[in-house]
């Protein structure tokens, strides 16, 4: 099976064994590409219908970003935070194309992202909780200007029948994103009484072989 090409995003897929399969989308980080994360799949389930998708604003040569990140005259970086929330609303949309292109289930819809992906995948879950089963995210942060009417998150939870549960991963000596900003996350999850996993690892920006197995693990229990 190949890939649609006339779907919002371009992307690459690795269908599952059978049909109506969970769907793991999977958001690479800033100046990266669909084929970065994608690597994961020849060790990941084929229960899952997996995406690999490619995010909005190319950075040539090769890579794309979901969203600007902008230098100041100190050379203090800050994100844009309204490409973001458009990189939101189209990924919206293109999780619906996907429901209504490929075999996969309508309910059991999860995401994975790396760095800026990450901080993608928290603002989505977290603004739409009814729409997500499981959430990973590694070496990223939650940043709360990214979450739709963020002063309604709680009375959001509390209404929500479905909740999204969390694997997050960081390393100790991450030169990209502090791994304090990283700690910041279940403060906020642990409030809204949602099941969360965090696990560090002494490494920098990337993803280490026990961080990926121990994410293979967490996020295939329970998976079919």
């Amino acid at each position: 099976m190949k890939a649609r090409s006339d779907l919002s995003l371009k992307h690459v897929i690795r269908p599952a064994l059978k049909e109506n399969a969970p769907l793991l989308l999977l958001l690479h980080g800033y100046g990266s590409n669909e084929e970065d994360l994608f690597s994961f799949t020849p060790e990941l389930s084929q229960e899952f219908f997996i995406v690999s998708a490619r995010a909005p604003y190319d950075l040539p040569p090769y890579g794309a970003a979901w969203y600007a990140i902008n230098f100041d005259a100190t050379g203090g970086k800050f994100s844009d935070v309204n490409q973001a929330k458009q990189s939101m609303t189209l990924l919206l949309k293109f999780i619906e194309e996907l429901k209504n292109s490929y075999s996969i289930s309508q309910e059991q819809i999860n995401i994975l992202g790396f760095s800026q992906g990450a901080i993608l995948s928290y603002g989505l879950s977290l603004s739409y909780p009814q729409l997500f089963d499981k959430v990973v995210c590694m070496s990223g942060y939650l940043n709360e200007e990214m979450i739709y009417n963020r002063e309604e998150l709680e009375a959001r939870f509390r209404e929500s029948v479905t909740k999204p549960s969390y694997f997050i991963s960081h390393g100790t000596v991450d030169q990209v994103v502090p791994y304090a900003w990283a700690k910041l996350a279940p403060d906020i999850l642990k409030n809204l009484e949602l099941d969360y996993v965090f696990k560090d690892y002494p490494i920098g920006h990337g993803v280490a072989r026990d961080n990926f197995y121990d994410m293979k693990a967490w996020l295939e229990k329970n998976s079919n």
